[in-house]
Order: structure tokens, then C-alpha cells, then sequence
């Protein structure tokens, strides 16, 4: 049952009251740990996860199946952000979700530990339902710290919110990392339970400083709703069993019957989505042509988070097989190019926040439009650099680390150039009646883009080695290309945006 929000259920940290973290309320500390602990367990696991699925002493699976495993899990973690909002809005309210949630995640990370394959891809699924039920809450949570949008600490309260994402990004691959390589995979797969474990524990302990409204169901299903839903639940649950189970009696049964399918969703889902939104006829005529424009700029970031997200597959494999991993003589792990992004976002982060403002007080801050382009054109040119360390490994020689750095480097440019961008103008344009759900729909531009990367490098499907090349630069000029399209497009897409800039 919904908590009621009165004044006597109110709790004493709650916003502008008690003790303080930095300045804000005492449950961002809570929040700050959660989301620490909860990135230092995905992305240890996801640096170890390409690396793994090709080594001898792992699953020992070709590169184009490694990346096709690699990315449809990163599309269905996104995927299933907005599920997982669902749940908590009908179901359980945020901070149950978020429990529930940090337990399936934990259970995940447990099962990667268990030298199975079949317990390995269980593991995997039970980490992506997880990961969509935390990240569509947690940040609300935030939100609910504070009175209301017009609070003056919320902007630094999101801000601090945000460097505890990338410290745990920072951190996770030079520990788990380390250990998985060096030592044992499927300890470094247990070092990540181990630190969801560590951040589902100070939740549970530090959950009486969240705000009250976090415990509130906004919109809770009747029993009837409830029982019409677990029964259509059960019904689509029972027929894949059926499905599966003949697939897998029959003797038929192989990995893409299960990768094809959750590809061929996360390429529909978000096509199905946006175009309900752009038929609703509740919406008037300002929004509908509002919808009509962010499809440019759902489009540009699906390209962009193609080629951005190969930089955990396709360059880390790279960097496994072709580069020197070596500084001054010393080797490190494969792994650790995962820390180079999060490292940069904390460095380059405050600078791009404060040339924006900078830029606009002298009236010279670049259009949204311009914003995305530029961010197109940069993941564009962060290909065309990788072409330099294929070539040199096409020469038989192993390419020097700083390329790689260097890769990361102008993708974390062009990340910080469009991805908060992004994410800004999904506020601004959504429509009234879609202002909760739009900012799932921009998730759905990963799942767009990392599912065409596995369809593409699918053996059974595109089999395209997407080191190649001649692939790369196909992909290079292609942002590049989009770049310049939503560029030259600016005009017709500010018509359409009305009085959104």
C-alpha cells in the first residue's frame, strides 16, 4: 500500500533539515554509496565481460559473438529502464524497487561467479533486470531530496550524484578488473557481488534518510489491474518456456535463439514507442511537431552510442589480441582502458559545465543542434583515429597504448558534448503527458544503437568483424555524415523544436 504523505510521516533528514552531506540532505549520502557501489559492480563485471567470453580459460567464443553477447546486454540494461520504472510507479514505489533491485543484481554477480556456462548467462540476465530497475529509480530518488525543481541545490546535489557514479566506474576496473584477469574470472565476477552486496546493505541502513515520497506508489494498481497483469505475465511466461523447452529437447537449441530475438526487440521496441507517443491524440499540435523533432535528435544519439559503446568490445578486444598494454615497460590489464572514460568525465565535466555558461553570457553558446552535431562528428573522428593502431597491427606490430587513450579521449569529449545535451532537451521537449516516461525513451537511443552493433557482428546474422578497417571507416564517416545532416537540417529541426533552444 502506498505510504501516505503527511506531516507526521516526514523524517527528520528530509530536505532543508538535520545533519547535511556537503551541504545537502543526508540521504544523498545514501543514495551517493548506492549508485558507487551499484557502478563499481556493473562496470567491474562489464570491463571482464568481452574479455572473458573470448578467453581460452572462459567461454572461449569468437570475437563476433563476444560482441554480440556484449552488446545486447548493454541494449537490454537500458531496455529495461523503463519496466523498471513501471514497476515502481504501479507496483512498489521507488525505494523498494531499488532494494528489490540491488538483491537481483547481487544474485547476478553471484551466479557469474559459478564456473558454468549456463549459470553464467542466467547471471547476465539477472544483472540486466536488476541494472533496469535501479537506474530508472535511483535518480528520482534524488530528485525527491529536494523542494522541488526551483531548490538552489539540486543542480549540485545531481552534481555530486554524478561523480559517484564515475568514481565506482573509475575504481571498478582496476580492482575487479585486476583481479579477473590476473588471478581468477569468476573471483573478479564475485569482487562485483561483493560490492553490490556492500552497496545494498548501507541502502537498507541508510534508507530512513530518504524523503518520504520515495516510499510512495504514484499510481497503484487495483487488485483487479494487478491480477490482469500477473496473469498476462504468466501466460507469456508459460508459452516461451513452451517455446523453449521444445527448442531445447529437440536438440536446436544454440545462443542465438535467444540473441536474435532480444536484438530484433531492442531494435522495435523503441520504434513502437516513439510512434505511439507521436499518434497520441491527447497531445496537441505543438507537441506532436515537438516529438517529431527529437526523433532527429533520437536518431543522432543512436548513432553516437553505436560507436561510443564499442569502446568496451570492439576496442577492448582490440587492445586483448593487437595492442602493447605497457607504460614505461610495465604491463597492465587489459581491463583498465574502462577507467580511462570515467576518469576524463571527472576532469572535463566541471570544465564543459563552466565553458557553457561562460559561452552564454557572452551570448556565443552553441545551439543544441549544434551541440549534437559536434558530438556526431567527434565519435566519428574517434574511428577514423582507430584506423592509425589497426593499421600498425595489420603491419604485424602491436599498437602503443596512448592510441587507445587517445581514442577514449575524443569519445569522452563527444560524450560530454551530446549525452547531458541529450538529456536536457528530453526534458524540454517532452510532451506533458510523457514528462516522467521520456527519459527511459532517451535510454532507448543505447538500445537502439547497441542492437544494431549485434546484429551487425552476429556470425549468424551480419557477421561483420567490426575491427576491420574498412568497417570502421564506414562507421567513422557515417557520424560524421549524421553530424553534418542534423547540421545542415538546423533550421527545420529549431522550426519544429517551437520555443524549445
Amino acid at each position: 500500500m502506498a505510504s501516505s504523505l503527511t506531516k507526521d510521516s516526514v523524517r527528520p533528514d528530509t530536505p532543508g533539515t538535520g545533519k547535511t552531506f556537503f551541504g545537502h540532505p543526508r540521504g544523498l549520502a545514501t543514495l551517493f554509496m548506492t549508485e558507487m557501489w551499484e557502478r563499481f559492480s556493473y562496470y567491474g563485471m562489464r570491463a571482464l565481460l568481452p574479455l572473458y567470453l573470448v578467453a581460452p580459460g572462459g567461454l572461449h567464443l569468437s570475437a563476433g559473438t563476444a560482441t554480440a553477447i556484449y552488446s545486447v546486454y548493454v541494449s537490454l540494461v537500458y531496455l529495461l529502464a523503463l519496466p523498471g520504472g513501471w514497476v515502481a510507479d504501479r507496483f512498489l514505489g521507488p525505494r523498494r524497487t531499488v532494494a528489490v533491485a540491488g538483491l537481483i543484481i547481487m544474485l547476478g554477480h553471484l551466479a557469474l561467479a559459478l564456473p558454468t556456462a549456463g549459470t553464467f548467462f542466467v547471471g547476465l540476465g539477472l544483472v540486466a533486470i536488476g541494472s533496469g530497475l535501479l537506474k530508472a529509480n535511483i535518480s528520482t530518488m534524488v530528485g525527491h531530496l529536494y523542494d522541488g525543481p526551483d531548490d538552489a541545490r539540486r543542480d549540485a546535489g545531481f552534481t555530486l550524484f554524478y561523480i559517484g557514479i564515475n568514481l565506482g566506474a573509475f575504481v571498478a576496473p582496476l580492482v575487479i578488473g585486476t583481479v579477473g584477469e590476473n588471478v581468477n574470472w569468476h573471483f573478479g565476477f564475485a569482487l562485483a557481488a561483493l560490492g553490490m552486496a556492500l552497496g545494498l546493505a548501507q541502502f537498507l541502513l541508510g534508507s530512513r534518510h530518504l524523503s518520504a515520497r520515495s516510499d510512495v506508489v504514484p499510481t497503484p494498481m487495483s487488485p483487479a489491474e494487478k491480477s490482469a497483469t500477473l496473469t498476462k505475465g504468466l501466460v507469456w511466461l508459460a508459452i516461451a518456456a513452451v517455446f523453449y523447452g521444445i527448442v531445447g529437447f529437440t536438440g536446436h537449441f544454440t545462443l542465438n535463439w535467444a540473441l536474435i530475438p532480444l536484438t530484433l526487440i531492442g531494435l522495435i521496441v523503441p520504434i513502437v514507442v516513439i510512434a505511439r507517443i507521436r499518434r497520441d491524440k491527447d497531445l496537441d499540435t505543438a507537441e506532436r511537431t515537438k516529438v517529431s523533432a527529437y526523433v532527429w535528435f533520437f536518431v543522432a544519439a543512436a548513432v553516437f552510442w553505436m560507436i561510443y559503446d564499442q569502446g568496451g568490445s570492439t576496442l577492448s578486444l582490440f587492445a586483448d589480441a593487437s595492442a602493447d598494454n605497457t607504460v614505461l615497460g610495465w604491463k597492465f590489464p587489459v581491463s583498465w582502458y574502462q577507467s580511462v572514460n570515467p576518469v576524463m568525465i571527472m576532469a572535463l565535466a566541471p570544465v564543459f559545465a563552466w565553458l557553457w555558461v561562460w559561452l552564454n553570457r557572452r551570448g556565443k553558446e552553441p545551439s543544441t543542434i549544434v551541440k549534437f552535431a559536434s558530438g556526431l562528428v567527434l565519435v566519428g573522428a574517434s574511428f577514423f583515429l582507430f584506423l592509425a593502431p589497426l593499421s600498425i597491427a595489420e603491419g604485424g606490430h602491436k599498437a602503443a597504448a596512448m592510441w587507445l587513450v587517445a581514442i577514449y579521449f575524443v569519445q569522452t569529449v563527444g560524450e560530454l558534448t551530446l549525452s547531458p545535451v541529450g538529456l536536457s532537451v528530453t526534458t524540454k521537449m517532452a510532451p506533458a503527458k510523457y514528462a516522467s516516461q521520456m527519459m527511459g525513451v532517451w535510454f532507448l537511443a543505447v538500445t537502439a544503437g547497441d542492437s544494431v552493433t549485434a546484429l551487425l557482428s552476429n556470425p549468424a546474422v551480419g557477421g561483420v568483424n567490426l575491427d576491420r578497417m574498412g568497417f570502421v571507416a564506414l562507421e567513422a564517416v557515417l557520424a560524421v555524415v549524421a553530424g553534418f545532416a542534423v547540421w545542415m537540417y538546423r533550421r527545420k529541426v529549431n522550426a519544429l523544436m517551437g520555443d524549445v533552444r
